[in-house]
């Protein structure tokens, strides 16, 4: 078998052009003191003969590997392979690829990854934390994506005013009893949420809030929710704090035999990519993660050429919170009107 032919070097570019390896090396890396006239020739030239810059030898020359760390919380969650494109293109605009890590939930884990990344030479990083993992450790820039209340946060969906768009869209339905369904008590992004629906509530309106985590805990894995009980006493509305939730729900109450959205609307967050496809298709709040990709890694990337090499820094950006957007389905209508009189009678 014939050997691959290697690309030409910088020894190569020089040789055939009569220039030292040096000035090559200024005009490719925009260094150094060479005409713009010999930086055009070069370039060409390098362009000509399928040049490629190598990431080592970048590496040696300028102490950074060109890379970027992204430590994610649950892969497995189809919310996160989703985020882990965006960050990547984002990346890729800025000239670095991309090393990916998750945790699997653990904190322990997470901690470990963000120790990994850090063994590999990662120049920074864009975390999506567990609550209780160590930031600290990560000696290299850091940028946080997760709520804006989160301590350290970058940038973020505004979580709080996606809860808010729920409220409202409830409210304009007529809805005056709302189940809120979270699946972790102890998630910042998930607390938001909850905290923007409750806020968001016109005056009439009442909520509880069933954590699916805390119901496991007493009743196992897997187990119902009891959302056929919460529609005898009222409710009209079951607002889940991530679509993976709302999906729950759908299936508990149709089970029940209990039509959505003729009976009840359920409604969810982060517009995952079966959300449009399921049947009712379900009302939800997308996240505009281009943009919250875009802002992080730029903000990473520009501490990065202004920090000391391991210097570790939590990164912040001009923007903050970036607006989620409402996205009116089949799974939420106006409430049911039996109930809507079963209530005036009751008053």
């Amino acid at each position: 078998m014939t050997a691959s032919r290697p690309g030409p070097n910088l020894s190569r570019i020089a040789t055939s052009l009569g220039v030292s390896v040096a000035t090559v090396s200024n005009a490719l890396s925009g260094k150094g003191r060479v005409s713009g006239q010999l930086v055009e020739r070069i370039r060409e030239h390098a362009a000509e003969l399928g040049y490629v810059p190598s990431p080592a030898g970048r590496a040696l020359r300028t102490g950074r590997s060109g890379v970027l760390g992204l430590v994610l919380p649950d892969i497995a969650n189809p919310l996160f392979p989703k985020i882990a494109q965006a960050i990547e293109f984002a990346a890729s605009a800025a000239g670095y690829g991309v090393l990916i890590a998750d945790s699997r939930g653990d904190v322990a884990a997470q901690t470990e990854a963000i120790n990994r990344l850090v063994e590999r030479g990662v120049d920074g990083m864009v975390i999506i934390p567990r609550r209780g993992t160590r930031i600290s450790s990560a000696v290299c820039p850091v940028a946080i994506i997760d709520s804006p209340s989160t301590p350290g946060n970058t940038v973020a969906a505004d979580h709080w005013q996606g809860g808010l768009e729920i409220a409202g869209h409830l409210a304009g339905l007529g809805h005056r009893r709302v189940l809120i369904i979270g699946n972790n008590q102890e998630s910042n992004v998930q607390n938001d949420r909850a905290g923007g629906i409750r806020s968001g509530m016109s005056p009439g309106m009442d909520s509880e809030t069933l954590w699916i985590d805390r119901l496991e805990q007493k009743n196992g894995s897997g187990c119902p929710l009891g959302l056929a009980e919460k529609v005898s006493q009222g409710f009209t509305a079951f607002a889940a704090l991530s679509d993976l939730q709302a999906l729950r729900a759908l299936t508990e109450l149709q089970q029940a035999g209990i039509n959505i959205p003729t009976d009840v609307s359920v409604t969810g967050f982060d517009d995952l990519i079966w959300s449009p496809v399921v049947t009712p298709s379900l009302t939800t709040v997308r996240m505009d993660m281009d943009r919250i990709a875009e802002i992080a890694v730029s903000a990473l990337v520009d501490t990065i050429k202004t920090s000391s090499i391991r210097e570790g820094v939590l990164v912040t950006a001009e923007i903050e919170r970036v607006a989620m957007q409402l996205v009116a389905r089949q799974s939420s209508g106006p409430a049911n009107l039996a109930q809507k009189t079963s209530d005036m009678e009751n008053m």
